[in-house]
């Protein structure tokens, strides 16, 4: 088996997010996704692939975005990752997109040079008026050293679950002092004014990457995450897709209530 090789997919936003490892080289694509990743993927998949000098063959798994998120882009990157793996005989790696957030926060806290960051609570714009979120806790290693086999430098832990919220409904772990946390996502200016009073902690714009899976991979393949392909699936932590008109008017008069007017 081929070790510290891995083909990453991430398309839970409107951003598609490639990458390939191999060994401690790391090769990435970004474009624009939504209605062209369908189009795009895969040719840019085989494109990174040749750049890197390996062959589907070569990977130890393909790691895709398992959500929560877009419900077409999961979709698409799920079934783009089973048919590569299947024709491929490799195992399939989901990995949760909100610790792709926080790991992508954590990575872009320590490049300017700030505090380590140890506590994340991963934020989403789920539209519909609503956020995805789930927190997690970064425990570094006693070393502090990257290495083959720890290359994330320590091991992350979920302690909140992701759930689905309207803005002014986020909540965090109980025990999570404001000035010992962050809060990485994208939806805050897409809901500015409607967070709970309470959040005061610093808010980071951060985005699920390809690049983050490739860092978390080594851990999950270690816990045993990997599934044979047609296991696969994506993570749906909502039932709709789509409101009534009736839903969005008794939504909007919810919010009148929450945000009156002076």
């Amino acid at each position: 088996m081929h070790t510290n090789q891995w083909l990453a997919l991430e398309t839970s936003t409107d951003t598609l997010s490639l990458a390939v490892a191999r060994g401690t080289h790391t090769w990435t694509h970004t474009s624009a996704g939504g209605a062209l990743t369908s189009t795009h993927m895969i040719p840019q998949t085989l494109a990174l692939l040749q750049e890197a000098g390996l062959a589907l063959t070569d990977l130890q798994a393909v790691v895709f975005g398992r959500g929560p998120g877009a419900f077409t882009g999961l979709r698409t990157a799920c079934s783009v990752a089973q048919g590569l793996a299947f024709g491929a005989n490799l195992p399939v790696l989901p990995i949760d997109t909100l610790l792709a957030v926080a790991e992508e926060a954590r990575v872009a806290s320590a490049a300017t040079g700030a505090a380590p960051v140890t506590r994340v609570l991963a934020v989403m714009d789920a539209r519909m008026a609503q956020v995805y979120a789930a927190a997690y806790e970064f425990t570094p290693s006693a070393a502090n050293v990257a290495t083959e086999e720890n290359p994330l430098q320590g091991r992350w832990r979920c302690v909140q679950t992701p759930e689905l919220h309207s803005p002014e409904f986020l909540h965090w772990p109980a025990d999570w002092l404001q000035d010992g946390f962050i809060a990485a996502g994208n939806a805050w200016p897409v809901y500015a004014g409607r967070w709970p009073a309470a959040l005061t902690a610093s808010q980071v714009m951060a985005l699920p990457t390809a690049a983050a899976l490739l860092r978390l991979a080594p851990a999950a393949w270690a816990a045993g995450d990997a599934v044979p392909p047609e296991e696969a699936l994506p993570l749906y932590i909502r039932d709709k897709v789509a409101q009534t008109t009736d839903e969005r008017l008794h939504l909007k008069a919810q919010q009148a209530q929450l945000h009156p007017h002076p």
